[in-house]
């Protein structure tokens, strides 16, 4: 069959276990086995470290694909590096963002198998020299990539799909007696400059960056990958006079290699190069086999960031058949702006995949009380079509079903409440709304100064009216900041310097909390979703691509308060505008603005509540010993405020009064989470791997389940 190649320097993987007993319809045996001993499963689970080969959405969507693709029984593979240490350990110390070392490795990964037997050669440097035999790749510097196999189990369907992560090892060529003592440490750290290439994932988002080693990381990665692509496209036997393929014609029927973002982007000049200097291939045909091979999926809409010779994303353009957006806004925009001159030339290359989610994951492992309630009434199908939800429509009135779904929210809100109270402090109020905002924090998102500003907002008008009565919030914020990103860890400096003043305040009370979840990550994220009342998804319009955990939050019974950006727009298509808490600015209206030109000040003049908000912040109030502390937020956001923040907040403030009243009818309140609930199907990634198949790869997903293997027993 046809094979699919994901290429991506980001799996955000989690944890294994628990998905592998969940896939493989073992959990409840297992649980039932452990039980049995005296022992808990889950202790166990919570002793597995996060695989952390991911900085967030982009690395957490890959994961979420292998999984959908080994359900759907698609002959796939995921291709990337073994990180040494993934994306950072975070601390907060004093209200300030530390990096600690991701040594996940430590006492080794029980999931992956070591295969040095297809250990490949990538070379660096060098020199070319075009010689009668053909050109001639010389006196490089070579780095082994070692592949580290990990199983990628499809859901009770007998499909186990691989993940290959390259290490990069130093070739043995030096022998020790060559050497005194000053050159052999000279080549052991040489060894080290070697293996460094996939030493550290870089943390910077879906940001590109140019720094010698990323780009090492990014060559290494396809370098390895392709080798092993045409190693397995000419040994396959598909005849049985021509038992080796020597021919690439039919390479395109049978590779599909698919870009995630740029950072792959290499693999098209090195296919080629690889068909023209290696297997001979003329030129133009090896530019038509690599342009029906390669696909490519952008994420941002943001531009690469400096001046560069090669601009990945126009590179990946060129040279690939199809090109996707991942939320129908964010394509339009692609097409409208960011790729305009090329939709012109080749406008049939542009497609959206609207992006998704794995149920098994973020329903069934995460929440499993919620996924029972739902089998009671439709019946597991939904875990492999996640359309089948909609059954639950006529449900949405049912008063046993209102009192199911909102008993299993509240058991969320208590088993949660202990976990945080656990961590942080005492006397977190379980009946409080508890709104969540959790993501990489980087500079496209210092919207989430909106949600500073609620907190301000809340925190004074208690404090002005202390027996007025109010929706008690539990606020939570996570994410973390990539090193080099200053604002985004002044922000959070912000966030826990508010926090700290809102939870001491007596008047306050428990009405309202504060709370940064430290070293937000896939097994955190897994606990916090399912607790979660309020989902702001809140970027300025035209910004953020898709979003995948809007879509998390929202199969979880999270209501969603959020701008018409990313997937927010076809959730609120698909759920009715009415139950969302939908505000702010449009893109056209965002467009206009620009046009207008935007001036802080404007809003901060009119708006006494955000006026005062600001004022706080920049006086030191929150920070009385530094009191110049968050001047340089202040001053962003009222002269070099890109995302046009303000501009939004009047209509923000009057969206979260109408959340407290339709929190304070907790009937009412709950017939809307159904209703979300029931119109999630959309955003399941097997719907977004089934229409990659099937547009882009030309490939069917299976629906038959592979027999188990006949193993002969004693």
């Amino acid at each position: 069959p046809q094979r699919i190649y994901y290429l991506s320097l980001e799996f955000y993987m989690g944890r294994t276990l628990q998905n592998t007993m969940v896939n493989l319809g073992l959990q409840s045996a297992c649980d039932e086995a452990i039980y049995q001993l005296g022992l808990d499963l889950e202790e166990l689970e919570e002793i597995e470290e996060d695989a952390g080969l991911g900085n967030g959405g982009l690395g957490r969507l890959a994961a979420c694909f292998l999984d959908s693709m080994a359900t759907l029984g698609l002959a796939a593979y995921g291709y990337g590096i073994r990180y040494e240490f993934g994306i950072f350990n975070q601390k907060i110390v004093n209200g300030w963002q530390v990096e600690e070392a991701d040594d996940w490795l430590r006492y080794g990964n029980p999931w992956e198998k070591a295969r040095p037997e297809y250990m490949l050669p990538v070379h660096f440097y060098g020199r070319v020299e075009h010689t009668p035999d053909g050109v001639k790749w010389l006196d490089t510097q070579v780095v082994l990539a070692m592949p580290y196999d990990t199983p990628v189990p499809g859901y009770r369907n007998n499909t186990v799909n691989t993940m290959r992560l390259w290490s990069a090892k130093a070739p043995n060529d030096f022998k020790l007696h060559d050497f005194n003592v000053g050159d052999y440490i000279e080549a052991v750290l040489d060894r080290n400059l070697a293996e460094n290439i996939s030493r550290v994932l870089y943390p910077n988002d879906n940001f590109f960056e140019g720094k010698e080693l990323r780009l090492k990381q990014e060559y290494f990665v396809v370098a390895a990958t392709l080798q092993d692509i045409i190693r397995r496209f000419k040994s396959s036997k598909f005849g049985c006079r021509d038992p080796v393929r020597t021919s690439f014609e039919t390479f395109p029927d049978k590779v599909a290699i698919q870009l995630n973002d740029t950072h792959p982007a290499l693999a098209i000049p090195e296919l080629i190069r690889i068909l023209v200097d290696v297997e001979k291939v003329d030129w133009d045909k090896a530019w038509e086999i690599t342009k029906k091979t390669c696909a490519y999926t952008n994420h941002t809409v943001l531009p690469e960031g400096d001046c560069k010779r090669i601009n990945m994303a126009h590179l990946c353009v060129i040279g690939s058949h199809a090109i996707n957006g991942v939320a129908r806004i964010h394509s339009e925009i692609l097409k409208q702006s960011v790729f305009k001159d090329f939709y012109e030339l080749e406008p049939e290359k542009f497609q959206n995949k609207t992006n998704g989610i794995t149920p098994r994951r973020w329903l069934l492992l995460c929440n499993p009380g919620l996924a029972d309630i739902i089998v009671e009434k439709i019946g597991e199908g939904f875990l492999t079509d996640l359309s089948q939800l909609k059954q639950l429509l006529p449900l949405v009135t049912d008063e046993g079903f209102i009192r199911d779904v909102a008993k299993v929210k509240q058991h969320r809100h208590l088993k949660y409440t202990y976990k945080i109270d656990k961590n942080y402090f005492r006397d977190l109020n379980p009946l409080s709304a508890f709104q969540e905002e959790a993501k990489m924090a980087h500079r496209a998102r210092c919207s989430r100064c909106l949600c500073i500003y609620l907190i301000c907002t809340l925190h004074e008008g208690i404090r002005k009216d202390p027996t007025k009565s109010f929706v008690p919030r539990t606020v939570m914020i996570g994410g973390k900041a990539a090193p080099g990103y200053h604002m985004a860890k002044m922000i959070i400096k912000l966030v826990t310097s508010i926090g700290s003043v809102v939870n001491h305040d007596p008047i306050v009370g428990d009405r309202l909390r504060v709370i940064f979840l430290e070293n937000y990550r896939v097994s955190l994220a897994e606990k916090v979703i399912p607790s979660a009342d309020l989902s702001q998804q809140i970027s300025t319009a035209g910004t953020e691509a898709s979003g995948t955990g809007n879509m998390k939050f929202m199969l979880n019974g999270a209501l969603t308060i959020g701008t018409m950006d990313g997937a927010n727009v076809e959730m609120a298509e698909e759920a009715g505008e009415e139950n969302l808490f939908i505000f702010g600015l449009r893109v056209e209206e965002v467009e206009a603005l620009d046009q207008k030109g935007y001036n802080a000040r404007e809003y901060y003049d009119r708006l006494p509540e955000l006026r005062q908000a600001v004022d706080q912040i920049g006086s030191g109030f929150f920070s009385p010993k530094e009191p110049d502390c968050f001047r340089d937020i202040v001053n962003m956001l009222m002269n070099h405020d890109r995302f046009k923040v303000f501009a939004d907040y009047e209509a923000y403030m009057e969206c979260q009064a109408k959340v407290d009243q339709l929190y304070r009818d907790p009937k009412e309140w709950t017939k809307k989470v159904i209703q979300n609930i029931a119109c999630s199907g959309k955003f399941s990634s097997d719907r977004t791997i089934t229409e990659y198949a099937r547009d882009i790869w030309g490939a069917e997903p299976s629906d038959l389940k592979i027999p188990p293997p006949n193993i002969p027993r004693d």
